[in-house]
């Protein structure tokens, strides 16, 4: 569990059991979500900052109905986010290549919160987005 740095965890269902919820540390915030954004972005996070629940292992056990007359029926767009500390450049490209969407864009430059780090350009790519499908 050292991987999330100064993150807390909490233990709803007593300390023999596993972690309910996680609450990022600043110093994880900092150096693996907003490494690239605007100091001021980082600072309204950690002010607005949850308890994030963690993976229930009971949800994995219920069955997702995914038809192939419906999957699909929606454009997907994976934006590549290329300083991503987080989901690393390569594991996107496993995922885009295991479940290809309709289009891949980059956005150089870009953070886990790409929204922040990379603003006009994520804009932009949305932009594009809804014109090309929508």
């Amino acid at each position: 569990m050292n991987s999330y740095m100064d993150s807390q965890y909490t233990f709803v269902n007593g300390p023999d059991n596993p972690p309910t919820s996680l609450l990022f540390g600043p110093d994880y915030m900092s150096m693996q979500l907003y490494q690239l954004s605007p100091t001021e972005d980082l600072t309204l996070a950690m002010l607005l900052l949850r308890p994030h629940p963690l993976f229930n292992p009971e949800a994995t056990q219920e069955k997702v109905w995914v038809t192939k007359e419906r999957y699909g029926s929606v454009p997907r767009v994976y934006i590549i986010c290329d300083q991503d500390n987080i989901m690393k450049e390569a594991l996107q490209r496993w995922i885009i290549e295991n479940n290809p969407p309709d289009e891949v864009k980059v956005v150089s430059g870009s953070d886990h919160m790409l929204m922040f780090s990379k603003p006009q350009e994520t804009c932009s790519c949305l932009l594009e987005v809804a014109k090309s499908y929508f």
